[in-house]
């Protein structure tokens, strides 16, 4: 049985770089999935609310994973530029799901929450992937330039349908 890249500390191993670590995103992932269940279950509207954001580092403090550390100091290695960006990202997808919580929960019991939940799910699907490349490549080429203009022009585009 082989442990998962989120679970082995790449140092560890016997890398000599420290790697970023997808684990943060699966607060996002958790957010998304609570997203689309809400047609089926209104009440999940209050998990919704009940989601709090946390910085990359802030997760990684807290973190049990035997990666934490390592994925604490790449996080550190990274350069302003990338930060930024990599922030910048991780912003707007908090933003997004605050904000389809927010028009979730001050929807009318009669009226159908579907339009709310695709425009929102599929704007953070393509955010949560943005996120997922910028780590696989440990903050670094093509992937480590995102455009904080061209994210929120997505999801301008998307919540105009």
């Amino acid at each position: 049985m082989s442990a998962s890249a989120t679970e082995i500390s790449p140092t560890a191993a016997g890398g000599t770089t420290p790697q970023l670590s997808t684990d943060y995103l699966n607060r996002h992932s958790e957010a998304l999935m609570l997203l689309e269940m809400v047609p089926v279950d209104r009440e999940i509207v209050g998990d919704l609310k009940a989601w709090r954001a946390v910085s990359y580092a802030e997760h990684f403090a807290t973190s049990q994973l035997r990666c934490a550390a390592d994925a604490a100091a790449a996080y550190r290695a990274l350069g302003k530029r990338e930060v930024e960006a990599f922030d910048g990202l991780c912003a707007a997808m908090d933003r997004l799901i605050h904000t389809a919580t927010a028009l979730l929960d001050e929807m009318p019991a009669e009226e159908d929450p579907a339009l709310i939940v695709d425009v929102a799910s599929l704007s953070l699907r393509r955010l949560i992937a943005r996120a997922n490349a910028f780590i696989n490549a440990n903050g670094q080429g093509e992937a480590a330039y995102i455009d904080p203009n061209a994210v929120q022009a997505d999801i301008d585009a998307v919540m105009a349908g």
